[in-house]
């Protein structure tokens, strides 16, 4: 019988994840530098991925695949803003796919990806690069702190 604790809400966990699109492309990965620590519910990691790690003990390894729904949600069009090219500032780099940090009222920093660009209106996408996705998620615990 395995008597090493298993993750429940409120443990301490290090891991290291790889998350991978539906064509093999990684999207974001620990793996090449220092575990992932957190502690299970406080907000770091999706409470979508977070469920499928309930249970889990130091020593294993999983994949599981991820919908939209459990990760980042579904595009929304709402999220796509057209603004004035005179909002930026003249020397700024502005291409598809340059993602800009905008500040909103409240004082939070949001990114926006540049979807498309001409001289008067720049389109900026606001929804999560991932939404959408079908993601793979590969997880290896290393340590649980019950």
């Amino acid at each position: 019988m395995n008597t090493a604790p298993v993750i429940n809400p409120g443990s301490r966990i290090t891991l290291h994840y790889t998350l991978t699109l539906e064509n093999g492309t990684e999207a974001d990965t620990s793996r090449d530098g220092e575990p992932l620590v957190f502690t299970l519910g406080d907000g770091t990691m999706l409470e979508g991925l977070e469920n499928f790690l309930s249970g889990m003990h130091a020593g294993q390894h999983a994949t599981y695949s991820v919908s939209p729904e459990q990760c980042f949600g579904y595009p929304d069009a709402g999220a796509v803003h057209v603004m004035p090219r005179d909002d930026f500032p003249v020397d700024m780099d502005l291409a598809p796919g340059v993602i800009v940090g905008f500040t909103t009222p409240a004082g939070d920093e949001v990114p926006g990806t540049v979807t498309e660009i001409d001289e008067a209106r720049v389109t900026v996408d606001f929804n999560h690069p991932l939404a959408g996705h079908t993601l793979t998620f590969d997880v290896e615990i290393l340590a649980v702190d019950a």
